[in-house]
């Protein structure tokens, strides 16, 4: 998608606290005024408070499986950045993982799963490994279709989506950074333990951060997903189920 505004209108390049598929914007889109500051603050709300609630309830009072929820919200974000003049999808695609980032996300990880497999050993050791070693079927199965079924709409809405199209709202990266780790911590309220909003916060501020330095869709793909796949063999993962059965499992 392209943009037209004239160069003397425009800021090169994208907005030090936007997406990596932004484009050249007006100064009224990178400062926005007040009035379009509290649409966007109200969007925000409906967005990244409300939507998680309502999938809270389409979950348990519905019995919706939360895998099925999830893809028609990536289709969703995917449409707007796609007609939105002002970002480019291609652009944002084209952003791989450079070496140094590969290697800064490896290790953190190393380091990040000994730390985290440690307390599980020695605070709940009876969940060290149990899904993979009680249900290596459903844990095969999660390991296959976890990256695309629930990473992709996640990185989509919480990283690309948000820095996108909030990014201006915030006049430092720190606090872009946490307002995203909060956001990304309470879209797992629906699990209903705060293990579940706790650990998605503290993964949040990673991801953000990570995402903030590369604005590499790419390098958060890659991290969440390392990530996920702890969480799930390392014995996690049953705070991260809601409890209603997925009918394909």
């Amino acid at each position: 998608m392209t943009t037209a505004f004239s160069s003397k209108d425009v800021v090169s390049g994208s907005a030090d606290l936007c997406a990596g598929g932004t484009l050249a914007q007006s100064l009224d889109v990178i400062h926005p005024s007040e009035r379009r500051r509290l649409q966007l603050w109200t969007e925000f709300g409906l967005i990244y408070v409300g939507t998680p609630l309502l999938m809270r309830i389409a979950v348990f009072d519905y019995g919706v499986p939360l895998f099925y929820a999830l893809p028609p919200v990536l289709i969703a974000f995917v449409a707007f950045l796609y007609y939105d003049r002002t970002f480019s999808l291609k652009t944002e695609a084209s952003r791989g993982v450079t070496r140094s980032a590969a290697l800064s996300i490896l290790g953190t990880f190393i380091v990040g799963s000994a730390f985290v497999g440690s307390l599980v050993a020695v605070m709940m050791p009876e969940r060290l490994f149990a899904l993979a070693a009680e249900r290596p079927g459903l844990w095969l199965k999660i390991m296959v279709l976890y990256p695309f079924t629930s990473v992709l709409a996640q990185e989509f809405a919480y990283r690309v989506f948000f820095f996108h199209r909030y990014g201006p709202l915030f006049h430092s990266r720190w606090s872009l950074i946490l307002a995203n780790a909060l956001a990304f911590g309470f879209g797992h309220i629906l699990f209903r333990n705060w293990i579940a909003v706790g650990g998605t916060f503290v993964i949040g501020l990673l991801l953000a951060w990570r995402y903030e330095r590369t604005r590499s869709f790419a390098a958060v793909y890659m991290e969440h997903v390392l990530w996920g796949w702890l969480v799930f063999t390392i014995g996690l993962g049953v705070y991260f189920f809601t409890g209603v059965k997925n009918p394909a499992w």
